[in-house]
C-alpha cells in the first residue's frame, strides 16, 4: 500500500474517532437528564443545531461520495436525536421545545427543496450545499465566544468543559488536515478558524481561573463533522 493511502486512511479514521468522541461527550447530559429525571442545567439548542448541522453535512457527504462525512454525520445525527428526544421526554414545556424543532427543521426542509429540487446541476448544488454548511458551522462555533468573555470577566472555568475542549481541539486540527489534504475549502476553512480559541481554554484552566465544570456544558460542534458541541462532520 502507498505511503499516501496509508496516510489519508489514518487521518481519516482520527477525524472519526476524535468527532464522535466529541459527540459523545453528550452522553454525560444523557445520563444527567436519566438520573434525576429533569432537565435541569441541560441545554436544548446545542442538540438541535448540531443534529441540523449532522444531516447538513450527511448530505454534502453523500452528494460528493466522502465515506468519512457519511459516517461522522450519520452516527452524529443519530446521537443528537437521541439527546433530543430524552430531552423532550423530560423536559416539563414541551411547547416551546417543540416550536424550536419544528422551525429549525422547517429550514432545514426548505434547504433541501432549494438544492434538491431547484438545482439541478450537482456541481452548482455540491457548491452550495458546502458553502451552507460552512456558514451554518462557522456561526455555531462562534456561540462559546460569549462564555469566554464570562470566564474572562469571573475568572471561574465552571462554564467550561475541559475534556469538551480538548476533544473539539483535536477534531478542529484533524478534519483541518483532511480538509486541506482533500483541496476541500469548505471543509477546511473553518476547521482551520478555532485551534487558538480551543488551546485558550485549556490555558485558562492552569493560569489562576478556578471552578468546577456542571452538566451543562458550552457546546462547539459540528461538524460534519467535520458546535461545537455539542463532522459535523
Amino acid at each position: 500500500m502507498e505511503t499516501g493511502s496509508v496516510a489519508d486512511s489514518l487521518l481519516s479514521g482520527a477525524c472519526v474517532v476524535f468527532t464522535l468522541g466529541m459527540f459523545s461527550t453528550g452522553l454525560s447530559d444523557l445520563r444527567h437528564m436519566q438520573r434525576t429525571r429533569s432537565v435541569d442545567s441541560v441545554q436544548f439548542l446545542p442538540f438541535l443545531t448540531t443534529d441540523v448541522n449532522n444531516l447538513g453535512w450527511l448530505s454534502y457527504g453523500v452528494l460528493k461520495g466522502d465515506g468519512t462525512l457519511i459516517v461522522v454525520n450519520a452516527v452524529g445525527a443519530v446521537l443528537q436525536t437521541l439527546y433530543i428526544l430524552a430531552y423532550l421526554h423530560y423536559c416539563p414545556q414541551k411547547r416551546v421545545v417543540l416550536l424550536q424543532t419544528a422551525t429549525l427543521l422547517g429550514v432545514l426542509l426548505m434547504g433541501y427543496g432549494y438544492f434538491w429540487l431547484l438545482m439541478p446541476d450537482d456541481e452548482a448544488r455540491l457548491q452550495q450545499l458546502g458553502l451552507f454548511c460552512s456558514v451554518f458551522t462557522i456561526s455555531m462555533y462562534l456561540s462559546p465566544l460569549a462564555d469566554l468573555a464570562k470566564v474572562i470577566q469571573t475568572k471561574s472555568t465552571h462554564r467550561l468543559s475541559f475534556s469538551l475542549t480538548i476533544a473539539t481541539l483535536l477534531t478542529s486540527a484533524s478534519w483541518s488536515l483532511y480538509g486541506f489534504r482533500l483541496r476541500d475549502l469548505y471543509i477546511m476553512p473553518f476547521y482551520c478558524r478555532s485551534p487558538i480559541f480551543q488551546e485558550s481554554l485549556p490555558a485558562l484552566s492552569d493560569s489562576g481561573f478556578s471552578g468546577s465544570t456542571p452538566q451543562s456544558k458550552t457546546r462547539v460542534i459540528g461538524f460534519c463533522k467535520p458546535e461545537a458541541a455539542h463532522l459535523n462532520t
